[in-house]
């Protein structure tokens, strides 16, 4: 082929497809398609890789079912293999998670390079300052700006009262979305496509400077020419039937970048044949979990933007980040205790509910493994000491639906009442510490591929260049070695720049 493209899969067979060029990235997600961008820009022909299918904004599903459905792999079945089994957020499209996230902007704080060269040898400064930069850039690019008043809704301006009756420092966030309009989609992909996924920008001006992308395209392995990589090879899938269809070799004459996502990407590798030891270790979270109040007027959280506040005033000391958090009325059932007249008693309550979320900076670290069918099987709990920080973000959660005028909290925690009153947060304080009594959920992903300047402790340098082989990098969450404390998208894309450009210098 002299022209690029969008390849995908087709029902009625095609012959097997063979690509060739100078950088081949596998996964379309904020990592892959930010490095992805910045190679064709330079003029270099890119083909990007991606397992899932390519959905039109007026395609995205309405609902929670058909969002696992059609954005997810195996309907988000991925859940933690410990004491707990906390689901793993992760979409599987083209776009990656940034197509069901908030597009959340929070530029990587300083202290982050401070401990990445303490503890992994990661020169900080040199780093932050470009990293810095590509964020400037990238909030340009992607309309970056603060969730405007009329999109806000009540669920949110809710959590501003609430946060000023405490003394507590929070914001109203800024998110890569040009003119919100507050549908509160983002969850399911917004379909007034305002949200800038990279689906919707990057992605496009790749194929628009001749690269490709191919979707439907899970890859099985990174091939080797000897010791260098020489590209990537797999089957592709159909959507919607799971059939599998023709093989696929995408040939790269520079190098493969892998931004398939701290769960896959280290699985990927090691499905490869790479046996360095520290690969699929220091995989990382920000587990979390939300509370619901009950207030006497509707709330109706699903008008407004999905996510509009957020607090980092605990970030530091004792490791949390407080946000609201708007989910689907079908999740909102899914979490609230009991069945039958009772459950639907309760329900009639939600639109005077509200969920805001407590997510812990964790310290805890898990490993990342292939399965007997080569799926990731992610071993992850988190350790006393994150267990008390979780156990105080739900009690910080609660005072602050309390100090906005609730007059009920709904903790969701087994062994509490199903609702507690303004003089009761201590209960939560005073609750259970075993994971399995909590229903939390494992998002902003890290670690895997750690880099670090000593491949003893590392899989990739400071560069994301894989130790041991030639022409093959990590520019996704995977190489990040610890939690930052804050939503990682911004980083993610900002490290994957720096990255590719170092790449193309």
């Amino acid at each position: 082929m002299i022209a690029g493209g969008h390849l995908t899969f087709e029902r009625f067979g095609q012959p097997a497809i063979e690509l060739e060029a100078d950088y081949v990235v596998v996964g379309s997600g904020a990592g892959g398609a930010a490095a992805a961008a910045i190679l064709a820009r330079s003029g270099r022909s890119v083909a990007v890789v991606e397992a899932g299918p390519w959905r039109a904004p007026e395609d995205y599903p309405s609902t929670t079912t058909g969002t696992m459905r059609d954005l997810f792999a195996d309907w988000g079945a991925l859940v933690t293999q410990s004491r707990a089994l906390w689901p793993i957020v992760q979409a599987s499209c083209v776009g990656g998670t940034t197509v069901v996230n908030s597009a959340i902007v929070v530029r990587t704080p300083a202290d982050c390079f401070d401990r990445w060269e303490e503890e992994y040898g990661i020169e900080g400064d040199e780093l932050r300052d470009r990293v810095w930069e590509h964020q400037d850039r990238i909030e340009d690019e992607l309309c970056a700006g603060v969730v405007p008043a009329d999109a806000r809704g009540r669920f949110n301006t809710l959590a501003m009262d609430g946060a000023e009756a405490l003394g507590w420092d929070s914001h109203y966030m800024v998110r890569s979305v040009d003119r919100c309009e507050g549908t509160g989609q983002c969850l399911q992909g917004c379909r007034k496509a305002r949200k800038q996924s990279t689906n919707a920008n990057w992605l496009p001006e790749v194929l628009e400077r001749g690269g490709w992308v191919l979707s439907c395209a899970p890859v099985d392995r990174v091939d080797f020419d000897g010791s260098r990589a020489s590209g990537v090879s797999g089957r592709l899938r159909d959507p919607v039937t799971h059939r599998w269809g023709s093989s696929f070799r995408v040939r790269a004459r520079r190098a493969v970048l892998v931004a398939a996502s701290a769960t896959k990407s280290p699985v990927l590798l090691a499905r490869s044949g790479l046996k360095n030891k520290p690969l699929g270790t220091l995989f990382r979270a920000h587990p979390g979990t939300g509370v619901f109040g009950v207030y006497d007027d509707p709330v109706d959280q699903n008008v407004g933007a999905t996510q509009a506040w957020a607090s980092t005033a605990f970030r530091v000391e004792p490791g949390l980040k407080l946000e609201t958090l708007a989910i689907p009325p079908e999740m909102v059932a899914g979490r609230l205790p009991g069945g039958g007249a009772e459950l639907v008693r309760r329900f009639a309550e939600y639109r005077h509910l509200a969920m805001w979320v407590a997510a812990v900076r964790a310290e805890s670290a898990g490993t990342v493994r292939p399965g007997l069918f080569g799926e990731p099987v992610v071993r992850y709990v988190l350790d006393a000491a994150d267990m008390h920080r979780f156990r105080q973000g739900l009690a910080l959660v609660a005072r602050m639906h309390f100090a906005a005028g609730a007059r009920a909290v709904i903790p969701g925690i087994y062994g509490l009442p199903y609702a507690i009153g303004p003089d009761e947060p201590h209960l939560i304080e005073e609750g259970p510490l075993d994971p399995r009594a909590y229903i939390a959920i494992l998002s902003h992903l890290f670690g895997g591929c750690a880099m670090s300047a000593d491949p003893r402790q590392g899989v990739c340098d400071a560069h994301g260049k894989v130790y041991g082989v030639e022409g093959l990098y990590v520019v996704d969450a995977s190489v990040i070695p610890t939690t930052i404390g804050v939503n990682p998208q911004h980083t993610i894309m900002a490290l994957a720049s720096v990255f590719a450009e170092r790449l193309v210098a």
